[in-house]
This record gives structure tokens, C-alpha cells and sequence, in this order.
């Protein structure tokens, strides 16, 4: 798109939409290999536009005519719930793609709540599409005051309507459709909006690469897919979110509930816009007004469901490998990272401990004795968690998962009714339907057999290749050719150059309960997690359940955890993985990580150790390492390098089973108020532009600053440390003067963690597993501000029982600490923190030592005070 001076606040150009090739000749000739042409229908059309030579921008501009898109007809009506409602009429819009052509739409607005506005445009009397509100319940209880922080205006037109969103404090327009090119067809959806700058972050699921965006006309195509996040295409989750950051530090975020496949242009200064080229269903936004970025995200999680609790063990350090020869390899990595002391919790498996590669069961040749195993783990604390590919094999003698779906009717269906057969890991495969909600106890009933029957008592699941993943494009039959296989628009996915949307998943015209694949293909995961997760709920009814997911929709943090995928052994994955973790906090996960030190690929030495010195501090930290066909990489587990590694990467791991205690109190303040755990420094600093870019850094909640080494054979980081006081977690030694960058000495057995000025971090002395770390004594990090006072606080229960979070059965102490320190409980129902014992305090920022040190008014003598460092 590119902006012009009219009759409107602005009026403004396009970039194209894709022509077929007998139009493209109109394309001016230095622009013609710009494009790339799709595989339309003879019958595409792509007229009205002007095209315009530039020579300031890269990209031709498609000048849309003042009347082109919507006029409002009539009067804008208010009905009693706080909608406004008003209908639009076409003028002039070319029937851009095949199918029909709405010529009346209804624009809805819902003024939800003060800091929450609804936008939703959609045919007039015409049924559509919509994601369904058991995938996403957005309450509709509206509150709203006088003191909403926004106004909304709708403008008539001609030359054209418009809906335009002004934050009130300062009428700055946060939203605006004031763009010509309105288009609503049948398979095309296209709305510009306009944006009051050009720090835009979000959207997924992609290898983004650095968290804040490239504007200059970059598209990112989404659509839930099952490719490998290494170069910047779709991959398994769809997040149609954004979040833009003001240029006075004030922010909103932006959601298209649509679960469509999707174009995404970004349009930059001097006119920051975004444009959706959508295939289905409706538009419908939800804008959430802040004004601070933290409150945006916090308000955008409150909506779509905030992130579940884990149970604390979650938060240990795990162990996978695909590729484990047998149980006898599995059990010489327990053994020799127990051995060596390295802190480890919960040891998965992958596809090769199933029987034929079949979901719930297990090979009862080459893993014989893997009851026993699991009973090992649970004798020294630890956990085991086992993978789902949740496909049936059909054809298998002995094996009824598949007759079992058949009868009760839960597979997903081809355009013939008929059970939709791909392939997957075992071979010929049905896919059941997460949709239905038949399936739960279809999926409920395998998962018990595994867990009672076979006798594997797994702690939790991972469910992968849920995007959904086929081995063969669309069916082992094909796809017809037809609207939905083959739609007359096809965003720039992974597969689009073959014409369909059916690369290596299901046939769109196959049948779910919740419509046609065709509209509900990324929900797929989504729906999976749901069914997951209250599968796991009837098998333990007191046990908080725990998934952790590939594939993913708005609000399935709310469900499961979330890994970021086949990730490569590549020093460049260092720094993408932080933007990634940066974002899906964003999107409500609290729990999600990398595979520490890569997926794909041989493990370097100094790469792995600088790995764990980075995701000793991902919410959720597992070394897993994959296979390439029958290669397998090498042993990548800490104890599988040699004794410096583990001397090396050891103090970190149990820096962060120190940290634990902070840690799952920031998850606690995730799932009750939609917090974020790790997030860029522009949440807590919107003001200072230095942090609007970086993602080298990172926060774990508002105290914990993370500057990693991310290249090779690098001994010296450049970190940013804002406006506030910062000290070395280590030593105490303050980082001075703030708001400047420093170079930071990090030899390979080092790991840069500063601690803010300002906060108290409750910290546990650790060991090996965090069923010991509990038992052992709490201490305090407090960590003083230029004021000279600190305030933390921490969540206590018993790490795992979901009663404790439904009835509050836990308990939440706050710290204050000015002149003297002050522990007063908020919520004090957990028993045993009533037995809270607190060994060491530790000051950081004393401008001189204290004459007396008191507690309770009993005075300590020296004897119980020392003094590291210089005061």
C-alpha cells in the first residue's frame, strides 16, 4: 500500500492483488518480475486499479479509485447491549476472485469493555463461517463506563465508510479501515488498516527471526502447517495478533478471530498499515487499548483464556532424544546425568518406544522392562512423559484403536462421507476428530489403557504433527479438485505453488464437526489440546493435567504448554529462539521453550554449553535432539560431553532450580492474571527506544535480566541495561551508570543474570530434583532501588494438586522491604507455608552497613551477618 493526500483523513493506494497472467501485461514493465503469479480460475478478475510508477519504493503501486469498496446505507442504529449496528452497500468493487460477491455487508461494533472494542463486518442476512465459541469464548458480558479509554466514529462515505478507533487521552488513531480496497467475496477477504507507527510484533506462527517486524512489505503467510521453523514460512500455530507500540510508549493489541488462511502485509512509514488477504469467514477484531504494552497483552490474555498452571515439576530441566536404541539407552542417560549431579526432572521419550510406531501402546521387545524405568524415575523423584501422534492405524490385527473410532464414529470424514486415510508414522492412518466431542472419551479410553492397562504411569503427554501433519498430500486417494482443495486465492503457504492448500495435511473439503476443513484446519491442535487436556483431567482428578503442544490457535494456552518444533544445532537458532519464546508469551503461553542445544544436526561443544547458559532461562527447558532417517546425531545430554561440560553447564542449571521459587510464582501470576514470564524489555521500559528492537535480551518477569552469548567463540557481550538500578546475580556488584549498554567479559564458563533494583526474588537452595529443592530452606535476594526499598512476592502450594488453584488453597506472602523487612501474607490457606522458614537474606545496594540488624526485636549478633563485596 502507499498513502496519498484525499478527501478522507487520507486516501490511499494498494499494493496488488495477484492477477492472472492475461491481466499482468498492465503491470508497467520494470515491475513485472515482482510478481508471482498464482493458479487461479480462468474467471479472475483484477481491474479498478491504477497502477503508478515509483521511484521511492520498491514496490508498484495499485492506486484503488475513491469509490471502490463500501458506502454506509441508512442510520447507524444502537441496540441494547452496546452494539452499534449500521449496513454498507458495494460501489464499484470488481469481482476480484471467483464465487459470489457480497454487495451488503453489516458492520457491528461492541464497546465490550473500557479498554476492549469489538469491529465486525460481515454479509447482511448471509450465514457465514465463524470460529466457534467452544475453540475461542470471548465473553460477550459487556462493562463499560464513561471512562472508557477509547471512541469509535464511523464515516459514511462516499467517496467510502470507514471505522476509525481513537485512544481518548490523546486521540491517537489506534485502528483505522480508512483505505480504499474493501473487498468481501465469497473465498476473498481483504481490509487495510492502519497503523500510528511501525513497532509491530506478533503474528505467528513463523521463524520471525528478530521479534520486532520488518514493515518494508513484508508478507507472512498463516495457516497451520507442518514445516520446519528455520526458514521465515508458515509453520504449526496460527496467532493472528499483533501488538504495536506507540511512538510515546502507549500500545494496543489487535486480534482477527478468523481461522482462515491468511495473507499478512506490512506496509511502512511514512504510513504503517497491514493488510489481510483472508479466504473465509468474517472479520471480526478485537482491539484492547492498554495503554501501557503490559496491560495490552495482559487485557488480550484475560480475553482469550489465560495460560493454565503447571505443576512445578514442569519448570525442572528434561531430557529427550529421538533416536534411543532401547530402554538400555535411556537408562545410561539417567545414569550417567544422576551420577555427574546434574539437576534433571522428567525424562521423555519419543516415537520409538511405541509398538509399530502405534499412539498408546508400547514395544514390549525392545522396551520390555519400561514399566520398571518409570518406577525408577518415580523412586528418585523424577517424571517420565511419553509422545502422541495422534493418528489410528487402520489395519492392524490386535491393535482396535482404529475399529474402535469406526464405531464410535469420532474419525474425520472425506467429501464422500466416507473415513478420510492418510499416513503418518505407523502407515495408513484416519484422523480422529477433535472437534467432535465424541472423541474426548474415545481419547480418554486410550489414554487410560496406556496409562492402567499397559502399565506405563506416564506424568504427562506431548502431542505432536497436529498441524494436522499428513505423509502424503491430502489423502492416499488425492483431493477432487474443487473451491475448497483448490481455492481461487491461495495465500503464499508452504505447498501454494501446487495449486492447492492440501500440502502434506487432509483434503479441505473433509468433514468435521465444527464445518469444513476447509475453515477449521488450524484449530486442529487447538482442538486436540482441549480433549488433552480433559482426558487428563478424569484420569487424575486431583493432578493438575499437563500437555505440551506443536501446533496451536489463539487461546490454547489456556490448555497446553508450548515447544517451538524441530529447531537445528545452529548457533543463528540461539538468537531466534528468543523472539520466539518473546512472542508466544505474547500470546498467552507462560510454559514454552526450545530444544536446548537443536534439534537437527550434531551439537557443537562450545554451541551446547552457551545453549544451557541461554535455556538454563526459557520457562520451559528440555535438551532434545532428533535422527536424520537412520543417522542418528550424537548424545547431546550434558553428561554425555566430557567432565569440563559438565563443570561448565552445571552451576546454571542449578542457578535456575535456585531461581524456581520466582520462577513458578511468575506462572502463578500468569494463570490469574495474564502476566507474561519471559518478555522484552520494552514492557517494563516502553519508553526508552533503545528496548523497542532488542532480542538478544530478555526479562523473566520484571527482575530478571538475561543477556546470553549467542555467537560463536564470543567473550564479550554487548548488553543494554535501562534506566534503573542493575546488579550481577552473582557477585552483588552494582552495573553502573543505567540506560547505556556495556561489555560484559563472559568467558564460556560464565552466564550473564542481573537482578533489578527494586525487587525481592525468593530463591530455595537446590539439588537434582524439585521434589528435593522444596524440602530444602527459602532465602531472600533483595535487590535494592535508588529509594532504597524492594517489594517481591511468592506462591506457595504443593506444586501439582488442582484443588489448590480451583479452591485457593494456597498461599501468596508478600515482602516489602523500606526501613525494615516486612512478610504479610495476602492469601494464607497453604498449611505448610505457615511453617515458612527463611535461612538467608542477602542485601544488594546498601550504601553502608546496617549498625544493628533486628528481628521480631530480638538483635542479632555479628556472628549472623557478613558482608561480601564492597559497600
Amino acid at each position: 500500500m502507499h498513502v496519498y493526500q484525499g478527501h478522507l483523513a487520507a486516501s490511499y493506494c494498494t499494493i496488488p492483488i495477484f492477477c492472472q497472467t492475461s491481466v499482468v501485461p498492465e503491470v508497467p514493465k520494470r515491475f513485472r518480475n515482482l510478481f508471482i503469479i498464482h493458479l487461479i480460475y480462468n474467471n479472475s478478475f483484477c481491474y479498478s486499479c491504477i497502477w503508478e510508477e515509483s521511484h521511492s519504493t520498491p514496490v508498484p503501486r495499485c492506486i484503488y479509485p475513491e469509490q471502490h469498496g463500501y458506502i454506509v446505507t441508512g442510520e447507524v442504529t444502537e441496540t441494547w447491549n452496546a452494539e452499534l449496528e449500521v449496513e454498507l452497500e458495494r460501489i464499484n468493487t470488481p469481482k476480484i476472485y471467483a464465487g459470489e460477491i457480497f454487495n451488503r455487508l453489516l458492520l457491528t461494533v461492541q464497546y465490550q469493555t473500557d479498554h476492549r472494542v469489538r469491529i465486525k463486518i460481515q454479509p447482511k442476512d448471509v450465514p457465514r463461517y465463524e470460529v466457534p465459541q467452544e475453540a475461542l469464548d470471548i465473553s460477550d458480558d459487556f462493562r463499560t463506563t464513561e471512562d472508557r479509554l477509547y471512541d469509535v466514529s464511523i464515516i459514511k462515505g462516499p467517496p467510502r465508510f470507514a471505522v476509525v478507533v481513537k485512544r481518548r487521552s490523546d486521540s491517537t488513531v489506534v485502528f483505522s479501515t480508512d483505505v480504499p480496497g474493501l473487498t468481501f467475496t465469497d473465498q476473498f477477504l481483504q481490509i487495510t488498516t492502519r497503523l500510528p507507527s511501525s513497532n509491530l510484533y506478533g503474528f505467528g506462527e513463523h521463524n520471525h527471526r528478530r521479534f520486532q517486524h520488518d514493515m518494508n512489505w513484508k508478507t507472512w503467510s498463516i495457516f497451520a502447517g507442518g514445516g520446519l521453523p528455520i526458514e521465515p514460512i508458515n509453520v504449526y500455530g496460527v496467532q493472528p495478533t499483533y501488538m504495536n507500540l506507540e511512538n510515546d510508549g502507549k500500545a494496543t493489541m489487535v486480534l482477527l478471530k478468523n481461522s482462515n488462511a491468511m495473507d499478512v502485509v506490512l506496509q511502512p512509514d511514512p504510513y504503517p498499515a497491514v493488510t489481510y488477504r483472508v479466504i473465509g469467514g468474517i472479520l471480526d477484531f478485537y482491539i484492547f487499548m492498554g495503554p501501557t504494552p503490559e496491560e495490552a497483552v495482559q487485557q488480550y490474555i484475560q480475553a482469550i483464556g489465560k495460560p493454565m498452571m503447571p505443576p512445578y515439576w514442569a519448570q525442572g530441566y528434561h531430557l529427550c532424544r529421538w533416536g534411543y536404541l532401547n530402554i538400555t539407552d535411556v537408562h545410561n542417560v539417567m545414569s550417567r546425568n544422576r551420577e555427574s549431579g546434574i539437576p534433571y526432572e522428567g525424562q521423555w521419550v519419543d516415537i520409538e518406544y511405541m509398538y509399530k510406531l502405534y499412539d498408546y501402546t508400547y514395544d514390549k521387545k525392545g522396551w520390555v522392562d519400561l514399566p520398571k524405568l518409570i518406577e525408577d524415575l518415580h523412586n528418585h523423584h523424577q517424571k517420565f512423559i511419553v509422545i502422541i501422534v495422534k493418528k489410528a492405524k487402520i489395519n492392524s490385527p490386535g491393535y482396535d484403536m482404529y475399529d474402535d473410532g469406526v464405531r464410535q464414529d469420532i474419525f474425520i470424514k472425506n467429501s464422500s462421507n466416507k473415513v478420510l486415510i492418510g499416513k503418518s508414522w505407523p502407515g495408513i492412518s484416519a484422523f480422529p476428530d477433535f472437534t467432535n466431542p465424541k472423541t474426548e472419551n474415545w481419547w480418554y479410553k486410550w489414554m487410560s489403557y496406556l496409562y492402567h492397562d499397559e502399565n506405563i504411569k506416564f506424568d504427562a503427554l506431548w502431542i505432536d504433527l497436529n498441524e494436522p501433519k499428513n505423509f502424503v498430500n491430502g489423502s492416499i486417494d488425492g483431493c477432487i479438485k474443487n473451491r475448497w482443495n483448490n481455492p481461487p486465492y491461495i495465500p503464499n503457504i508452504v505447498g501454494s505453488q501446487y495449486g492447492s492448500l492440501n500440502f502434506k495435511t487432509i483434503c479441505m473439503d473433509s468433514q468435521q464437526h465444527w464445518g469444513r476443513h476447509y475453515d477449521v484446519h488450524s484449530l486442529y491442535g487447538h482442538s486436540e489440546a482441549i480433549q488433552t487436556y480433559n482426558a487428563l483431567l478424569k484420569l487424575h482428578p486431583q493432578k493438575r493435567p499437563w500437555a505440551i503442544t506443536r501446533s496451536n490457535f489463539v487461546g490454547t494456552g489456556k490448555y497446553a504448554s508450548k515447544w517451538m518444533g524441530d529447531n537445528q544445532s545452529k548457533w543463528s537458532n540461539l538468537h531466534w529462539s528468543i523472539a520466539s519464546i518473546m512472542e508466544f508469551s505474547m500470546f498467552g503461553f507462560s510454559l514454552n521453550g526450545v530444544d536446548i542445544c537443536g534439534f537437527q544436526g550434531d551439537a557443537e561443544y562450545e554451541m551446547c554449553i552457551r545453549w544451557h547458559q541461554l535455556g538454563a532461562f526459557y520457562p520451559f527447558a528440555r535438551n532434545h535432539n532428533g535422527r536424520k532417517r537412520q543417522i542418528l546425531y550424537r548424545h547431546q545430554d550434558p553428561a554425555a560431553w566430557d567432565q569440563r561440560f559438565i563443570d561448565i553447564v552445571k552451576p546454571v542449571l542449578m542457578t535456575r532450580y535456585r531461581l524456581l521459587p520466582y520462577l513458578y510464582t511468575l506462572m502463578f501470576k500468569a494463570h490469574q492474571y495474564g502476566d507474561m514470564v519471559m518478555k522484552a524489555l520494552l514492557f517494563e521500559f516502553p519508553t526508552d527506544k533503545q528496548t523497542w528492537s532488542l532480542d538478544k535480551q530478555f526479562l523473566l518477569g520484571p527482575a530478571l535480566l538475561i543477556s546470553p552469548v549467542l555467537q560463536q567463540n564470543q567473550t564479550k557481550v554487548e548488553a543494554y541495561f535501562p534506566q534503573s538500578r542493575w546488579y550481577d546475580y552473582m557477585t552483588g556488584e552494582e552495573i553502573v551508570p543505567a540506560a547505556q549498554f556495556h561489555n560484559l567479559y563472559t568467558p564460556l564458563h560464565k552466564f550473564n543474570l542481573h537482578v533489578r533494583g527494586g525487587y525481592i526474588i525468593p530463591v530455595q537452595r537446590p539439588d537434582t530434583t524439585t521434589y528435593t529443592s522444596r524440602k530444602n530452606s527459602m532465602d531472600l535476594l533483595i535487590a535494592l532501588d535508588e529509594h532504597n526499598v524492594a517489594n517481591g512476592e511468592l506462591f506457595l502450594d504443593d506444586g501439582e494438586g488442582l484443588s489448590e488453584v480451583v479452591t485457593q488453597s494456597f498461599s501468596v506472602l508478600i515482602f516489602q522491604q523500606t526501613v525494615s523487612l516486612r512478610l504479610k501474607p495476602r492469601v494464607h490457606n497453604y498449611e505448610e507455608a505457615k511453617n515458612l522458614k527463611i535461612s538467608t537474606i542477602e542485601i544488594y545496594g546498601l550504601n553502608k552497613l546496617p549498625q544493628k540488624v533486628t528481628i521480631n526485636g530480638r538483635e542479632l549478633d555479628d556472628n549472623y551477618i557478613r558482608q561480601s563485596g564492597q559497600v
